[in-house]
Protein backbone atom coordinates (compact mmCIF):
# COMPACT_ATOMS: atom_id res chain seq x y z
CA UNK A 1 0.00 0.00 0.00
CA UNK A 2 1.37 3.42 -0.98
CA UNK A 3 -1.33 6.06 -1.12
CA UNK A 4 -1.83 6.84 2.58
CA UNK A 5 1.52 5.52 3.80
CA UNK A 6 3.42 7.93 1.53
CA UNK A 7 2.35 10.93 3.61
CA UNK A 8 4.62 9.88 6.48
CA UNK A 9 7.60 10.93 4.37
CA UNK A 10 6.59 14.60 4.42
CA UNK A 11 5.82 17.34 6.91
CA UNK A 12 2.43 16.91 8.53
CA UNK A 13 1.97 19.60 11.17
CA UNK A 14 -1.70 20.53 11.42
CA UNK A 15 -1.06 24.18 10.56
CA UNK A 16 0.40 23.18 7.19
CA UNK A 17 -2.92 21.64 6.13
CA UNK A 18 -4.84 24.66 7.37
CA UNK A 19 -2.58 26.99 5.37
CA UNK A 20 -2.91 24.86 2.23
CA UNK A 21 -6.69 24.60 2.50
CA UNK A 22 -6.98 28.36 3.04
CA UNK A 23 -4.57 29.12 0.21
CA UNK A 24 -6.40 27.09 -2.43
CA UNK A 25 -9.76 28.53 -1.39
CA UNK A 26 -8.40 32.09 -1.48
CA UNK A 27 -6.78 31.51 -4.88
CA UNK A 28 -9.98 29.96 -6.24
CA UNK A 29 -12.07 32.91 -5.10
CA UNK A 30 -9.64 35.68 -6.11
CA UNK A 31 -7.45 34.68 -9.04
CA UNK A 32 -10.08 32.17 -10.15
CA UNK A 33 -12.77 34.83 -10.08
CA UNK A 34 -10.95 37.28 -12.37
CA UNK A 35 -12.71 36.22 -15.63
CA UNK A 36 -16.09 36.39 -13.88
CA UNK A 37 -15.33 39.81 -12.37
CA UNK A 38 -14.36 41.14 -15.79
CA UNK A 39 -17.65 39.88 -17.22
CA UNK A 40 -19.57 41.43 -14.30
CA UNK A 41 -17.84 44.79 -14.72
CA UNK A 42 -18.44 44.94 -18.47
CA UNK A 43 -22.13 44.13 -18.08
CA UNK A 44 -22.70 46.39 -15.04
CA UNK A 45 -21.14 49.36 -16.84
CA UNK A 46 -23.93 49.24 -19.40
CA UNK A 47 -26.71 47.92 -17.15
CA UNK A 48 -26.31 48.61 -13.39
CA UNK A 49 -29.52 46.67 -12.62
CA UNK A 50 -27.71 43.43 -13.44
CA UNK A 51 -25.97 43.59 -10.04
CA UNK A 52 -29.19 42.79 -8.17
CA UNK A 53 -30.03 40.01 -10.64
CA UNK A 54 -26.62 38.42 -10.10
CA UNK A 55 -26.99 38.66 -6.32
CA UNK A 56 -30.30 36.80 -6.53
CA UNK A 57 -28.80 33.86 -8.46
CA UNK A 58 -24.97 33.93 -8.70
CA UNK A 59 -24.76 30.65 -10.63
CA UNK A 60 -26.98 31.91 -13.46
CA UNK A 61 -24.65 33.72 -15.85
CA UNK A 62 -27.35 34.19 -18.48
CA UNK A 63 -27.98 37.71 -17.11
CA UNK A 64 -24.48 38.63 -18.28
CA UNK A 65 -25.40 37.81 -21.85
CA UNK A 66 -22.49 35.40 -22.13
CA UNK A 67 -22.38 32.59 -24.62
CA UNK A 68 -23.32 29.55 -22.44
CA UNK A 69 -20.15 27.59 -23.14
CA UNK A 70 -18.02 30.60 -22.27
CA UNK A 71 -20.05 30.87 -19.06
CA UNK A 72 -19.24 27.24 -18.26
CA UNK A 73 -15.52 27.90 -18.69
CA UNK A 74 -15.75 30.94 -16.41
CA UNK A 75 -17.45 28.81 -13.73
CA UNK A 76 -14.73 26.14 -14.00
CA UNK A 77 -11.75 28.50 -14.04
CA UNK A 78 -11.56 28.84 -10.22
CA UNK A 79 -10.85 25.10 -9.96
CA UNK A 80 -7.92 25.46 -12.34
CA UNK A 81 -6.56 28.30 -10.21
CA UNK A 82 -6.99 26.22 -7.06
CA UNK A 83 -5.27 23.20 -8.62
CA UNK A 84 -2.27 25.23 -9.77
CA UNK A 85 -1.99 26.83 -6.32
CA UNK A 86 -1.93 23.40 -4.71
CA UNK A 87 0.76 22.16 -7.10
CA UNK A 88 2.93 25.18 -6.33
CA UNK A 89 2.55 24.98 -2.52
CA UNK A 90 2.58 21.27 -1.64
CA UNK A 91 6.37 20.92 -1.96
CA UNK A 92 7.34 23.92 0.23
CA UNK A 93 4.55 23.26 2.75
CA UNK A 94 4.61 19.46 3.07
CA UNK A 95 7.89 18.45 1.46
CA UNK A 96 6.05 16.17 -0.95
CA UNK A 97 5.49 16.42 -4.67
CA UNK A 98 1.96 16.88 -5.96
CA UNK A 99 2.32 13.53 -7.74
CA UNK A 100 2.57 11.72 -4.41
CA UNK A 101 -0.93 12.91 -3.46
CA UNK A 102 -2.33 10.90 -6.37
CA UNK A 103 -1.27 7.41 -5.31
CA UNK A 104 2.00 7.66 -3.40
CA UNK A 105 4.16 6.49 -6.30
CA UNK A 106 4.37 9.44 -8.69
CA UNK A 107 3.04 7.39 -11.61
CA UNK A 108 -0.43 8.23 -12.95
CA UNK A 109 -2.41 5.08 -13.77
CA UNK A 110 -4.33 6.09 -16.89
CA UNK A 111 -6.16 2.77 -17.14
CA UNK A 112 -7.75 3.39 -13.73
CA UNK A 113 -8.92 6.85 -14.74
CA UNK A 114 -10.36 5.85 -18.13
CA UNK A 115 -12.01 2.59 -17.10
CA UNK A 116 -13.65 4.16 -14.07
CA UNK A 117 -14.91 7.08 -16.16
CA UNK A 118 -16.38 4.72 -18.76
CA UNK A 119 -18.13 2.55 -16.15
CA UNK A 120 -19.64 5.61 -14.43
CA UNK A 121 -20.79 7.05 -17.77
CA UNK A 122 -22.54 3.79 -18.67
CA UNK A 123 -24.26 3.55 -15.29
CA UNK A 124 -25.33 7.22 -15.50
CA UNK A 125 -26.73 6.70 -19.00
CA UNK A 126 -28.67 3.60 -17.94
CA UNK A 127 -30.16 5.39 -14.94
CA UNK A 128 -31.07 8.46 -16.98
CA UNK A 129 -32.69 6.33 -19.71
CA UNK A 130 -34.81 4.53 -17.11
CA UNK A 131 -35.78 7.81 -15.43
CA UNK A 132 -36.63 9.38 -18.79
CA UNK A 133 -38.88 6.47 -19.75
CA UNK A 134 -40.53 6.33 -16.32
CA UNK A 135 -41.31 10.06 -16.14
CA UNK A 136 -41.03 11.60 -19.64
CA UNK A 137 -43.16 14.62 -18.72
CA UNK A 138 -40.46 15.72 -16.26
CA UNK A 139 -37.94 16.29 -19.07
CA UNK A 140 -37.95 18.80 -21.91
CA UNK A 141 -35.74 18.54 -24.96
CA UNK A 142 -33.62 21.66 -24.64
CA UNK A 143 -30.78 21.57 -27.13
CA UNK A 144 -30.03 19.51 -30.23
CA UNK A 145 -28.04 22.18 -32.07
CA UNK A 146 -24.41 22.14 -33.16
CA UNK A 147 -23.56 24.09 -29.99
CA UNK A 148 -23.61 20.71 -28.23
CA UNK A 149 -20.31 19.89 -29.91
CA UNK A 150 -18.73 22.95 -28.31
CA UNK A 151 -20.29 22.06 -24.97
CA UNK A 152 -18.87 18.53 -25.19
CA UNK A 153 -15.43 19.89 -26.06
CA UNK A 154 -15.44 22.44 -23.21
CA UNK A 155 -16.66 19.80 -20.77
CA UNK A 156 -14.08 17.21 -21.81
CA UNK A 157 -11.22 19.70 -21.61
CA UNK A 158 -12.01 21.64 -18.45
CA UNK A 159 -14.22 19.51 -16.16
CA UNK A 160 -11.38 17.03 -15.51
CA UNK A 161 -9.48 19.94 -13.93
CA UNK A 162 -12.38 20.53 -11.57
CA UNK A 163 -12.60 16.84 -10.71
CA UNK A 164 -8.81 16.61 -10.32
CA UNK A 165 -8.76 19.59 -7.95
CA UNK A 166 -11.44 18.17 -5.66
CA UNK A 167 -10.06 14.63 -5.69
CA UNK A 168 -6.45 15.70 -5.10
CA UNK A 169 -7.53 18.01 -2.30
CA UNK A 170 -9.90 15.62 -0.50
CA UNK A 171 -9.15 11.98 -1.42
CA UNK A 172 -5.49 12.81 -1.93
CA UNK A 173 -4.01 15.52 0.27
CA UNK A 174 -6.47 15.66 3.17
CA UNK A 175 -7.03 11.90 3.30
CA UNK A 176 -3.26 11.40 3.54
CA UNK A 177 -2.91 14.05 6.22
CA UNK A 178 -5.73 12.71 8.39
CA UNK A 179 -4.36 9.17 8.01
CA UNK A 180 -1.07 10.28 9.60
CA UNK A 181 -3.00 11.35 12.70
CA UNK A 182 -5.57 8.54 12.79
CA UNK A 183 -3.30 5.66 11.67
CA UNK A 184 -6.32 3.97 10.06
CA UNK A 185 -8.36 4.25 6.87
CA UNK A 186 -11.98 4.44 8.00
CA UNK A 187 -11.62 7.75 9.87
CA UNK A 188 -9.98 9.61 6.94
CA UNK A 189 -12.72 8.17 4.72
CA UNK A 190 -15.49 9.54 6.93
CA UNK A 191 -13.84 12.90 7.60
CA UNK A 192 -12.98 13.69 3.98
CA UNK A 193 -16.48 12.67 2.88
CA UNK A 194 -17.99 15.02 5.43
CA UNK A 195 -15.64 17.86 4.45
CA UNK A 196 -16.40 17.19 0.79
CA UNK A 197 -20.09 17.55 1.55
CA UNK A 198 -19.59 20.75 3.52
CA UNK A 199 -17.56 22.28 0.70
CA UNK A 200 -20.69 22.06 -1.46
CA UNK A 201 -22.89 23.68 1.19
CA UNK A 202 -23.11 26.91 -0.81
CA UNK A 203 -24.28 25.22 -4.01
CA UNK A 204 -27.58 26.53 -5.38
CA UNK A 205 -29.16 23.10 -4.80
CA UNK A 206 -28.72 23.61 -1.06
CA UNK A 207 -30.49 26.94 -1.23
CA UNK A 208 -33.30 25.37 -3.24
CA UNK A 209 -33.89 22.16 -1.29
CA UNK A 210 -32.26 22.71 2.10
CA UNK A 211 -28.99 21.82 3.80
CA UNK A 212 -30.13 18.57 5.42
CA UNK A 213 -31.80 17.39 2.21
CA UNK A 214 -28.78 17.85 -0.06
CA UNK A 215 -25.92 17.14 2.34
CA UNK A 216 -26.49 13.33 2.45
CA UNK A 217 -26.12 13.21 -1.34
CA UNK A 218 -22.82 15.14 -1.33
CA UNK A 219 -21.43 13.06 1.54
CA UNK A 220 -22.49 9.86 -0.25
CA UNK A 221 -20.57 10.97 -3.32
CA UNK A 222 -17.55 11.48 -1.08
CA UNK A 223 -17.95 8.02 0.45
CA UNK A 224 -18.16 6.28 -2.92
CA UNK A 225 -15.10 8.11 -4.26
CA UNK A 226 -13.28 7.55 -0.97
CA UNK A 227 -13.99 3.82 -0.90
CA UNK A 228 -12.62 3.25 -4.39
CA UNK A 229 -9.60 5.40 -3.51
CA UNK A 230 -8.78 3.14 -0.57
CA UNK A 231 -9.49 -0.10 -2.41
CA UNK A 232 -7.47 0.96 -5.46
CA UNK A 233 -4.70 2.64 -3.41
CA UNK A 234 -4.92 5.90 -5.34
CA UNK A 235 -7.30 8.55 -6.61
CA UNK A 236 -7.24 7.93 -10.37
CA UNK A 237 -10.46 5.86 -10.37
CA UNK A 238 -12.23 8.43 -8.19
CA UNK A 239 -10.98 11.22 -10.44
CA UNK A 240 -12.29 9.45 -13.55
CA UNK A 241 -15.73 8.77 -12.07
CA UNK A 242 -15.99 12.32 -10.72
CA UNK A 243 -15.11 13.83 -14.10
CA UNK A 244 -17.48 11.47 -15.93
CA UNK A 245 -20.36 12.32 -13.58
CA UNK A 246 -19.99 16.07 -14.08
CA UNK A 247 -19.43 15.81 -17.83
CA UNK A 248 -22.57 13.69 -18.20
CA UNK A 249 -24.66 16.17 -16.23
CA UNK A 250 -23.30 19.18 -18.14
CA UNK A 251 -23.99 17.62 -21.52
CA UNK A 252 -27.12 15.55 -20.98
CA UNK A 253 -29.35 17.16 -18.33
CA UNK A 254 -29.65 20.46 -16.50
CA UNK A 255 -32.17 22.08 -14.16
CA UNK A 256 -32.78 25.51 -12.69
CA UNK A 257 -31.03 24.69 -9.40
CA UNK A 258 -27.94 23.09 -10.95
CA UNK A 259 -24.56 24.50 -9.90
CA UNK A 260 -23.36 24.44 -13.51
CA UNK A 261 -25.92 25.95 -15.88
CA UNK A 262 -25.37 24.56 -19.39
CA UNK A 263 -27.29 24.26 -22.68
CA UNK A 264 -27.65 20.50 -22.14
CA UNK A 265 -29.69 18.12 -24.25
CA UNK A 266 -32.52 17.86 -21.67
CA UNK A 267 -33.88 20.12 -18.96
CA UNK A 268 -35.36 18.47 -15.87
CA UNK A 269 -38.45 20.30 -14.67
CA UNK A 270 -38.73 18.92 -11.15
CA UNK A 271 -35.89 17.52 -9.05
CA UNK A 272 -36.61 15.03 -6.27
CA UNK A 273 -33.51 14.99 -4.05
CA UNK A 274 -34.31 11.82 -2.12
CA UNK A 275 -35.02 9.93 -5.35
CA UNK A 276 -31.63 11.12 -6.60
CA UNK A 277 -30.04 10.03 -3.31
CA UNK A 278 -31.51 6.53 -3.61
CA UNK A 279 -30.38 6.26 -7.23
CA UNK A 280 -26.88 7.39 -6.25
CA UNK A 281 -26.74 4.82 -3.46
CA UNK A 282 -27.72 1.97 -5.80
CA UNK A 283 -25.44 3.23 -8.57
CA UNK A 284 -22.55 3.66 -6.16
CA UNK A 285 -22.83 0.10 -4.83
CA UNK A 286 -23.01 -1.35 -8.35
CA UNK A 287 -20.09 0.83 -9.42
CA UNK A 288 -17.84 -0.32 -6.56
CA UNK A 289 -18.55 -3.99 -7.26
CA UNK A 290 -17.95 -3.60 -11.01
CA UNK A 291 -14.58 -1.98 -10.35
CA UNK A 292 -13.79 -4.70 -7.81
CA UNK A 293 -14.15 -7.27 -10.58
CA UNK A 294 -12.31 -5.25 -13.24
CA UNK A 295 -9.40 -4.20 -11.03
CA UNK A 296 -9.35 -7.55 -9.18
CA UNK A 297 -9.53 -6.14 -5.67
CA UNK A 298 -9.32 -9.19 -3.46
CA UNK A 299 -11.52 -7.94 -0.63
CA UNK A 300 -12.81 -4.90 1.22
CA UNK A 301 -10.43 -5.50 4.14
CA UNK A 302 -8.16 -2.53 3.22
CA UNK A 303 -10.94 -0.23 4.43
CA UNK A 304 -10.30 -1.41 8.00
CA UNK A 305 -6.55 -2.01 7.88
CA UNK A 306 -4.14 0.23 9.81
CA UNK A 307 -1.90 2.86 8.22
CA UNK A 308 1.70 2.60 9.31
CA UNK A 309 4.86 4.43 8.19
CA UNK A 310 6.66 2.62 5.43
CA UNK A 311 9.62 3.27 3.23
CA UNK A 312 9.56 6.75 1.69
CA UNK A 313 8.24 6.50 -1.87
CA UNK A 314 10.45 7.33 -4.82
CA UNK A 315 9.56 10.90 -5.81
CA UNK A 316 11.75 10.92 -8.90
CA UNK A 317 9.73 12.37 -11.79
CA UNK A 318 8.41 9.43 -13.80
CA UNK A 319 5.36 10.78 -15.52
CA UNK A 320 4.22 14.25 -16.39
CA UNK A 321 1.09 14.01 -14.24
CA UNK A 322 0.06 17.59 -14.83
CA UNK A 323 -0.67 16.75 -18.43
CA UNK A 324 -2.76 13.81 -17.29
CA UNK A 325 -5.12 16.11 -15.45
CA UNK A 326 -6.44 17.52 -18.67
Amino acid sequence: MNHLESSFSGKNSFWRYVVMFAAVLIASNTIGAIPLLIAYAMKASSNPEVISEIAANPSDLSVLGLEPNLGLFIMLFPFIAGLLTFILLVKPLNNRTYKITINGTGIFRWNRFLISALVWLILSAVYFFIYLKADPSNFTLLNTSASLLILIAVSLIFIPFQAAFEEILFRGYLMQGIAVLARNRWFPLLMTSLLFGLMHAFNPEVKEFGFFTMMPQYVLFGLVFGIITLLDDGIEAAMGAHAANNIFLCVMVTNNSSALQTPAVFEQQNVFPWTEFTALLVTGIIFVFILKVIFKWKSFSPLLSPVEPGHPPDQTPNTEVLSSLR
